[in-house]
């Protein structure tokens, strides 16, 4: 299934993808699961939204919504640093023995088809950073790696994008990671069933005005998947709708000569293989 959270002529509910429209899983499950996180953390909600889907209403047009967030309300979102080694090699960052992890605020998020803000307060130094989503549907503390594909309810697309000025005020990277706007993640969820990750590595282009800037697999992460889910549940409990940033490839616009930032008009399109393209415009905000 394609999962989505949206904001429609009801409000702001979830749904699902059904041939060329949405199924308002809210209006049909809502009673149960308010949100698409709790629908993922019900042992049940997937098998219920797969029997809701079949109905094939209510239809909604794609183009009659407005996309949020995939999980607008995740609980912790763990974002992963120079997780590959060409984007590691630009930056000219040490190797590292265990992964870089920051973290992102829900409020810095914004969805699909929605602007990527450039705040005011910076210089221009916007910065575009392509990269795969996780959503975790079963959670745990200290989850063994071998255990870890278990506790993934489905993958997504991210633009971790940067301002790159306030990332280095200091040696701490949050400012530059959480201003509102910034981090794109949609336009939807597709869940574990419909891809095998572990044998089929995804493919991950990120594209600015058509013109392929990042390309990658996610074979080629210093970092695997299992890795990152047992390392970031040593942290805390990882819980359904808690969502891990895995690193974005070699590429960024900080990294080029010129540098090729991130300006106004600007689209910026993240496209995971088997999961689809997110698309945002860039806005002065």
């Amino acid at each position: 299934m394609k999962l989505l959270s949206m904001i429609s002529e009801r409000g702001p509910t979830y749904g699902a993808l059904h041939g060329e429209g949405v199924v308002e899983l809210g209006s049909l499950l809502g009673d149960r699961y308010p949100d698409l996180k709790s629908l993922l953390g019900a042992a049940n909600g997937l098998a219920e939204a797969a029997d809701a889907l079949q109905s094939g209403q209510p239809t909604l047009a794609l183009n009659t919504i407005q996309f949020l967030p995939v999980i607008p309300n995740p609980n912790k979102i763990f974002c992963i640093g120079v997780n590959y080694a060409d984007h590691r090699d630009e930056t000219d960052s040490k190797k590292a023995d265990h992964p870089t992890v920051f973290m992102r605020f829900a409020a810095s998020q914004t969805g699909h088809n929605t602007p990527l803000v450039l705040p005011h307060e910076s210089d221009g130094s916007f910065d575009y950073e392509g990269e795969v989503a996780i959503v975790i549907g079963r959670g745990g503390r200290r989850i063994a790696p071998a255990d870890a594909w278990q506790h993934v309810a489905g993958y997504a697309c991210y633009n971790d994008a940067s301002v790159r000025d306030w990332q280095f005020h200091t040696t701490q990277w949050g400012p530059g990671k959480n201003f509102v706007g910034t981090g794109a993640f949609g336009p939807w969820l597709v869940t574990a069933d419909e891809l095998d990750v572990a044998n089929e590595p995804l493919e991950l282009i990120t594209r600015v005005n058509d013109e392929v800037l990042q390309q990658s697999h996610t074979d080629l992460m210093l970092f695997k998947i299992p890795e990152l889910i047992a390392y970031c549940s040593i942290l805390l409990p990882l819980e359904p709708g808690d969502v891990i940033v895995t690193g974005t490839p070699g590429g960024v616009g900080m990294a080029r000569e010129p540098k090729k930032y991130l300006k106004p008009g600007d689209i910026v399109e993240v496209e995971v293989s088997g999961v689809g393209v997110l698309r945002n415009r860039v806005e002065k905000g």
